[in-house]
């Protein structure tokens, strides 16, 4: 201790200059004109912030759009033929890269902003290398849905490469933290701070001169075509930012009610939502979305063996049919659907918003379940692939729905090498709907073996359609697969339409594709010269007249309703009663506001739609028996599917599914324990969707 304390002395005795280390002296900059032509340019140019900003604006926007593109020159021609739609994105992009200069931490704050952005441009090419429509914000509210299903875009290998290529980014972030040096001159904050404020302002004035002037727009009729005319950042920032649907300028009640004439609605001139039996026998009513299905020979750039869809051809030539305009291309099924049954039109909403996402979540809306339950029809949901898709074991409560039969609760179903359900599954799952109840039924159903990715090299052996003539290879075995899945939806439709023939109801069947496959076309390619059109049939086993014409999702239920003498509802009465007029559309948005985000003065006041207490599954899932053989338990029930898993106080079991009747535990429990268990239908993500009682 004597020597610690001499020696902290000693030192207290030195004068305080020299106790310190000596530091390096500071390397003195060059003088501009001793420097090399590249150390000049570094430090004139690359060395000012606004400088780097805008070359690196530039880089990252003609990335992005190349990626958007899918060819290698494509940002270059983009800049080429619409300089200013390319220098408006460029402003935007320098505006976040100019938040760095705030940093002392520069160049990590330009590496991180920059790979926000450059994943942005990766994630929208690997989805438009799968899909038509290009990436948005609503993507990342199903990013859980979209995980679900990535095996069956992607190869192992791929997925393995993607994860490698995020921990390896992530790893050059730390590293770029750690190791990227620091700015050594103090920022002048007032100068800096001033100097961003000022940029974003200028693009905020930028975007609103773009918008007057028509550079770009607001609206997104097509979201593929917006973000290839107006530019991958504009239109991505739009879809976070742009939302739910805006109020109109002359929004109030006195709007509300002068869209119908007297008499169309209530004394007091609202809805009247009596859900009362109107005791008069109505027609069984059955729709039938088919997933990616067109007629393939409207391609006129590919050429098949044979007819890939005679069946729906034929119905097309006997029954009611025309061209349908969905709200999407290549991808979109949850917004035809939500658009076919409510009547409302997702334009509305923000670019590529999923009202399943987002407001349907949260409050009911009419739709023809409701309508029609309010005359006395049961109502049932059916899609031969994952229930919580798109919410729709929550959201179909919200839309009136009885109950709702997902592939959870069907047996049989047998998968397409891409591993979607086949939809001859569904013909049986249907005609239960049908036999379920006494009254009428209303039955909306989804398939999904259209579904893509279509694999561009051969994987069918002997198929049924071969393509004889394709302008490349990856498209011949694309359309080859694709047709082929047609084909097996061809005569799925035939034999649910046999099968209701002789069905001893009345029965009419609304058959139509909810959107085009996600193949490579063109309009210019497409016969109709349309990419936003499939093709509709309304079959009937009673004798329909043949009325032919073109519609909208949002017009057809109301068309079909009318057809069939049925006029209730709020949606139904106005495109039945009011399509013609000059105010139509801006009355439909008007209508959709007031019903989802309004007051609700078309209802007066208050939302006559209670959410359903919907059941999972149409035929009811029980436990009859539990039998001990050994060690082993065994239960014995009714309607066991492949998803059925023994639970013990909501705690999942081993369980093998030995058939519809019979469940064997593959785990130990007390004796005592074995009056307490139940049956759970737990989906592929281990989400429980229903227990038995």
């Amino acid at each position: 201790m004597k020597f610690f304390g001499k020696l902290k002395k000693r030192k207290d005795d030195l004068p305080k200059a020299e106790t310190k280390r000596k530091e390096k002296p500071k390397k003195e900059r060059k003088p501009i004109e001793e420097m090399t032509g590249f150390e000049r340019f570094f430090y004139k140019y690359l060395h000012n912030g606004t400088a780097m900003c805008l070359l690196l604006a530039f880089s990252l926007n003609l990335i992005i759009e190349t990626l958007a593109r899918q060819t290698a020159f494509g940002g270059i021609l983009y800049l080429a033929e619409s300089p200013l739609v390319f220098l408006y994105n460029m402003l935007i992009i320098f505006a976040t890269l100019a938040v760095a200069l705030l940093f002392k931490r520069r160049a990590f704050m330009y590496f991180l902003i920059s790979a926000l952005w450059l994943a942005l441009g990766i994630t929208n090419g690997i989805i438009l290398s799968n899909r038509m429509t290009p990436f948005t914000t609503k993507d990342l509210t199903v990013l859980e849905d979209g995980l679900s299903i990535v095996t069956n875009y992607m190869s192992t290998f791929e997925i393995v490469l993607m994860i490698i290529g995020a921990v390896l980014l992530l790893a050059i972030v730390v590293l770029t933290f750690i190791f990227a040096p620091k700015k050594k001159d103090p920022i002048r904050y007032k100068r800096v701070i001033a100097g961003v404020l000022i940029v974003m302002m200028a693009t905020y004035g930028a975007t609103q001169l773009a918008i007057k002037v028509g550079v770009v727009h607001t609206f997104f009729g097509n979201l593929a075509y917006a973000y290839r005319d107006y530019g991958v950042p504009y239109c991505f920032i739009n879809t976070w930012l742009n939302t739910g649907i805006n109020m109109p300028n002359d929004y109030s009640k006195e709007r509300m009610l002068s869209i119908f004439e007297p008499g169309e609605l209530s004394e007091d001139g609202t809805a009247d939502i009596t859900f009362e039996d109107d005791g008069k026998k109505h027609p069984n009513i059955i729709f039938l979305q088919l997933e990616s299905f067109i007629d393939p020979q409207l391609v006129t750039t590919i050429k098949y063996s044979e007819d890939p869809i005679p069946n729906y051809r034929n119905l097309m030539k006997n029954y009611s049919s025309g061209y349908l305009t969905v709200p999407s291309v290549g991808a979109g099924t949850a917004n035809t659907e939500f658009e076919v049954m409510s009547g409302m039109s997702v334009k509305f909403f923000g670019p590529g918003e999923y009202p399943y996402k987002s407001i349907l979540r949260e409050k009911t809306c009419e739709s023809a379940a409701y309508d029609l339950k309010s005359i006395g029809y049961s109502t049932h949901a059916i899609h031969n692939h994952r229930g919580v898709f798109y919410n729709r074991n929550e959201v179909f409560a919200n839309l009136g729905y009885d109950d709702f039969t997902s592939v959870e609760y069907m047996n049989g179903t047998v998968k397409t090498p891409k591993n979607w359900a086949k939809d001859a599954v569904l013909t049986g799952v249907i005609m239960d709907a049908l036999d379920s109840t006494e009254n009428e039924d209303y039955i909306y159903t989804v398939s999904v073996q259209g579904h893509g990715k279509y694999p561009t090299e051969e994987i069918l052996e002997n198929p049924a359609i071969k393509v004889t003539s394709a302008p490349t290879e990856a498209l011949k075995w694309q359309y080859e697969y694709y047709a082929n899945q047609v084909y097996e939806m061809d005569k799925f439709v035939k034999d649910l339409t046999d099968e209701l023939q002789h069905y001893p109801e009345k029965v009419v069947l609304v058959m139509y594709g909810d959107h085009l496959p996600a193949l490579e076309m063109t309009e210019e390619e497409m016969g109709n010269k349309n990419l936003f059109q499939t093709e509709y049939v309304i079959w009937s086993n009673f004798k329909m007249d043949k009325e032919d014409k073109d519609l909208y999702t949002y017009e057809i239920t109301a068309d079909v309703l009318n057809r069939i003498g049925i006029h209730n509802g709020v949606m139904t009465k106005f495109h039945q009663n009011h399509g013609d007029s000059i105010t139509y559309k801006a009355d439909l948005k008007a209508l959709e506001y007031d019903m989802l985000y309004g007051k609700q003065f078309i209802f007066g006041g208050k939302s006559p739609f209670e959410r359903v207490k919907m059941r999972m599954g149409i035929n009811p899932i029980s436990i009859n028996e539990v039998v001990q053989i050994g060690k082993k338990f065994y239960l014995k029930g009714e309607n066991f599917t492949e998803y059925s898993k023994i639970s013990l106080d909501g705690k999942i079991l081993k369980t093998i599914f030995l058939g519809p009747n019979i469940l064997g535990l593959l785990e130990e429990v007390e004796p005592e324990d074995v009056t307490r268990m139940k049956v759970s239908q737990v989906e592929k993500n281990k989400e429980i969707l229903s227990t038995t009682e």
